[in-house]
């Protein structure tokens, strides 16, 4: 019966897919792939010149003023007094402006685009850009350009916390004029980007994306060429010989391109300088210092001209075991080729390294006497090459799976066997083929990073080749061998995929460095004696309670445990210290708390704190429900405090019409899109799911599709997964006296019909294990998801930023018109437990955390020392829209947060989610009739929840002796109504 379906399967998909799609019929992709839908990438590009001959030009440079800009130019220059300090009129560059200019090239070639620009811009987000030229993007790259901000620290000196613990200083970014030349925004490239420019008159636009700038003049030059070490030496003369010794701590840099680039603290009695009990920000980087492009500037002074060495006190401790690069510049260029590219070598001890060749001459740099700036920036250039091939790679591999997928209509038989090689012939040349290029670029990497075969990068891709080779030698099993090719934690694919994430990352540790002549420099180790003599101390000091471990405080302390890392502790901590104490008089200790699970056992044996904050959604319901935490309701300040809140967070932390926790953050779903790709298909952005069917045909012509949560949650789907669904169509999860449920309403029926269909009917993705990834490489160029996925494409995916966008989650189109658009946002919580003896105190701190502004400034203060990676998505709408993120992407979000609605808690709201799930597996992989499935869950549910009522005391024998009433948002909002009214 399943083979006959399955032939009635593929004979309906033969007439159903339209002609240029990705089945052909030789199995292969014939239709366009995503990536030709864009531009093609630079390194392409640069292959295609190298192969016809074009050649950058030499001895060029010319300059064009504001004052010659054309188009919308004309009327955004400023008056001189407006100019900062510039010597000519200047073009306020901002608001998606454009601004265009015309250069006359007396040869057809390759030249290179800098630009002077003052920032305006203060916000953590970066300035971008995109350039066209005669009216085109050239390259992909070409679309996103970054006008680095300066940043420094606020204070020089390091202030202390009540513990003795040095504080990271807040950081404030340098106005002034700059020059930029364009870049790789990945900062990939090994040099500026090189534009193509024909004889004559060429426009060149310059795109605002994001940000504010000031803009001066726009130089077109010819590609610099970087000397080498014997050139650099012959043109300077100097005294090779010295005795002089500049030693520079490397925590207190000058100046740097990147806020959250910062001083780290280390317990090593290696480091200088270093305090057993307290911590001390002693050296500088590691992960904080592992993007490339990142740019940190230290200033030295000389006393008198001649050559130095520069020796750098490091530790090299990369996860991978990888090496690092760094480029190396004095006062902001280069000064010869070797250190244009420097490799650091893994090592998990301090020691010192001075630039020179591999067990060979040290480099001297000529310095004149007074103060210079000697620079590092983080290097992923010398992996570019491994970096595209893999991706690649990646690509060829997701276009034969999905080939093969339609083959087989996706059915993992082990029992059947197929000739595979009959529908895709060139199976084996392909395999073979990538097989090839990632054993090349295994040696490449081992070669230029002057390391062993056991770092995790070369090991990936070793494996990655022997897997393709074994694969290979049986082709027609690779049908039922896809785990091993494309979909399991070690297929070829995902080795590929976290080759891509480590091979960028540039991760250095430093202590110290010299600028010295020939003098013998200070150990990297501490001595036996030293190091022994700390280690005693530290196992003493390791029986006493640690700085924000939690301990007994006195009776007129509020105790608060707090579930996030001990970045967030400190920052905390520090400012209750700064502000809430002086102002109120409350004294405050914050802790770490490593699980909350630990929660409900100190509730238990009542050793609980005052309060919790950063614990899961569920928590407080929890506890709540077993007498555990303090109604917020009873305090006479809480409904008109509440309004500060999106109305359906507070549902998961009601009982009735009491409340016993507060939203502290809050997550959302939104829809993600590549701008770039729908606008080369002439997609629109769907509105509702009517819109999303509609552009489904398309997208899967060109190999791509639309991607759901569901399909990113593998077996067990989740509420945030099924009950949008659910309330988009008018359905709800339980009775309304929440004895039952009632997902077997029509409007619940209908509801799961449609979201089973999308996969069934509309061949949306079953299982998509990181929606991230497929959105980078355009095989799922537009979906739905949340925070987290934020997060990741606003930290580390660079070579799409500001071509990607949002928008509200698709919804049900009503009778009106209007759409419904209900999703779930849960995110973490704040709780006062019930055993506290300072209830009106924990209310004040609580207001006082949860509030607008401490919220914006924790957030502000958050991203700028530790970097867009760690974004705050404070609950509070007020701080949010003060957030320092893209205005319109705030703006979207919190459109969607109108119809955020919580999935609320009843005793036996567990079984409802389970079952859920369980009905989209038998629906969509078993073929059951949806109400058929829906009634056998519902019988399974109401038992669960009858039971569990009895638990807790709302039915006696199956007879209801209390009432239990679901919350609602009319509920929340009624509150508001209440007070009005009185």
């Amino acid at each position: 019966m399943k083979t006959k379906m399955l032939l009635i399967w593929m004979v309906m998909l033969l007439f159903l897919i339209p002609k240029g799609s990705v089945f052909a019929e030789n199995g292969d992709s014939a239709g366009r792939p995503a990536e030709n839908v864009i531009e093609s990438r630079y390194y392409t590009i640069l292959e295609q010149w190298e192969e016809k001959g074009i050649d950058s030009v030499s001895d060029f440079e010319t300059s064009v003023p504001p004052s010659s800009f054309i188009g919308e130019g004309k009327n955004e220059l400023l008056p001189p007094e407006e100019s900062e300090g510039y010597e000519d009129r200047v073009f306020y560059w901002g608001n998606q402006k454009a601004v265009s200019f015309e250069v006359k090239i007396e040869k057809e070639g390759l030249y290179e685009l800098s630009f002077d620009y003052f920032p305006i811009s203060k916000e953590i987000v970066p300035i971008e850009g995109a350039i066209l030229i005669n009216g085109k993007f050239p390259f992909y790259e070409s679309r996103r350009i970054v006008f680095p901000v300066q940043w420094k620290s606020e204070n020089e000196e390091f202030s202390k916390d009540r513990f003795g613990n040095e504080i990271i200083p807040n950081q404030i970014s340098v106005s002034e004029w700059s020059t930029v030349k364009a870049e790789d925004a990945s900062y990939l490239q090994p040099s500026p980007l090189k534009f193509f420019l024909n004889k004559g008159k060429n426009i060149i636009t310059l795109k605002n994306l994001r940000g504010e700038m000031l803009l001066g003049k726009t130089y077109i030059k010819s590609p610099e060429n970087i000397p080498n070490y014997e050139e650099y030496k012959n043109k300077l003369d100097g005294n090779e010989s010295n005795q002089s010794l500049f030693t520079v701590e490397a925590e207190k840099p000058y100046i740097k391109n990147s806020s959250f680039a910062r001083p780290f603290a280390i317990r090593d009695s290696s480091t200088v300088p270093n305090d057993t009990q307290s911590l001390l920000l002693n050296s500088f980087g590691e992960k904080s210092w592992s993007t490339s492009g990142q740019r940190v500037n230290w200033k030295v002074d000389v006393q008198k001209d001649g050559y130095y060495y520069l020796t750098f006190k490091v530790k090299q401790n990369k996860e991978t075991g990888g090496s690092v690069f760094r480029k190396v510049l004095i006062d902001g260029e280069i000064p010869f080729e070797e250190v244009a590219h420097y490799t650091f070598g893994f090592n998990k001890e301090w020691h010192n390294v001075t630039l020179g060749e591999e067990d060979g001459e040290k480099y001297l740099f000529y310095l004149t006497k007074g103060e210079h700036l000697i620079g590092l920036e983080a290097d992923a250039s010398p992996a570019e090459r491994v970096v595209n091939r893999s991706n690649e790679v990646m690509k060829e591999i997701e276009e034969l799976a999905l080939s093969i997928k339609k083959l087989t209509g996706n059915q993992n038989d082990k029992a059947r066997s197929w000739k595979i090689t009959e529908f895709i012939p060139d199976i084996e040349d392909r395999v073979d083929r990538w097989a090839n290029i990632l054993e090349k670029e295994s040696e490449y990497l081992q070669g230029v990073s002057r390391s062993d075969s056991k770092s995790n990068e070369v090991v990936s891709l070793k494996l990655a080749v022997e897997k393709l080779r074994t694969l290979n030698e049986k082709p027609d099993e690779i049908p039922n061998r896809m785990t091993e090719l494309s979909e399991g934690t070690s297929s070829v694919a995902q080795l590929l995929g976290n080759l891509l994430l480590n091979v960028q990352s540039q991760p250095l540790l430093i202590d110290r460095f010299y600028v010295h002549g020939n003098v013998e420099l200070p150990s990297p180790e501490a001595g036996f004696w030293k190091s022994t003599v700390d280690g005693i101390k530290r196992f003493f000091l390791s029986f006493s309670s640690g700085n924000y471990s939690a301990s007994e405080t006195d009776s007129e302390t509020i105790e608060v445990w707090i579930n996030r890392p001990r970045q967030y502790v400190e920052l905390i901590q520090n400012m209750a210290d700064r502000q809430f104490t002086p102002q109120t008089d409350i004294k405050v200790k914050f802790s770490i708390m490593p699980d909350e699970q630990k929660l409900i056992l100190s509730s238990a044996a009542n050793k609980q704190p005052d309060i919790a904050l950063g614990i899961s959604s569920w928590l407080p319901y929890e506890l709540s429900i077993r007498g555990a935490a303090v109604d917020l309701k009873q305090f006479a300040d809480f409904e008109e405090y509440s309004e500060q809140f999106s109305p359906g967070a507070f549902l998961p932390f009601m009982i009735d019409d009491s409340v016993y926790a507060l939203p502290e953050t809050q997550d959302f779903f939104v829809q993600f899109y590549r701008r770039d790709i729908l606008e080369a298909l002439n997609i629109p952005v769907p509105d509702s799911w009517e819109d999303v069917i509609g552009i489904l045909p398309e997208l899967q012509r060109f190999g791509m599709n639309y991607y759901t949560p569901i399909a990113g949650s593998i077996g067990f789907k989740p509420f945030q997964t099924t009950a949008p669904f659910i309330y988009q169509f008018q359905g709800d999860l339980y009775s309304k006296d929440g004895m039952s449920t009632n997902i077997d309403s029509e409007e619940a029926l209908k509801a799961i019909q449609f979201m089973t269909d999308l996969n069934t009917i509309y061949s949306m993705p079953l299982q998509v294990p990181n929606f991230y990834n497929h959105f980078r490489y355009s095989t799922l160029p537009i979906g739905i998801s949340s925070f987290q996925t934020y997060v990741q494409l606003t930290s580390a995916a660079p070579e799409i930023a500001g071509w990607w966008d949002i928008a509200p989650y698709p919804g049900v189109k009503q009778g009106d018109g209007t759409i419904e658009r209900w999703a779930t946002g849960s995110g973490q919580s704040a709780m006062i437990f019930k055993g506290t003896k300072n209830k009106e105190e924990s209310w004040e701190l609580l207001k006082w955390w949860l509030n607008a502004e401490t919220q914006t400034e924790f957030a502000s203060s958050l991203q700028t020392m530790y970097g867009p990676e760690y974004m705050w998505n404070t609950a509070n709408l007020e701080a949010f829209a003060n957030l320092p993120w893209p205005d319109e992407h705030k703006e979207t979000i919190l459109k969607q947060w109108k119809y955020l609605k919580e999935v609320p808690k009843t005793p036996g709201a567990y079984m409802v989610e389970r079952e859920l799930s369980n009905i989209w597996n038998r629906i969509v992989f078993d073929g059951e009739n949806a109400r058929s499935t829906v009634d056998d869950s519902v019988i399974a549910i109401d038992r669960e929840i009858s039971r569990k009522m009895e638990e807790f005391g709302y039915m006696k024998d199956g007879k209801i002796v209390r009432s239990y009433q679901v919350p609602s948002i009319e509920m929340v909002e009624s509150w508001g109504r209440a007070k009005y009214e009185n």
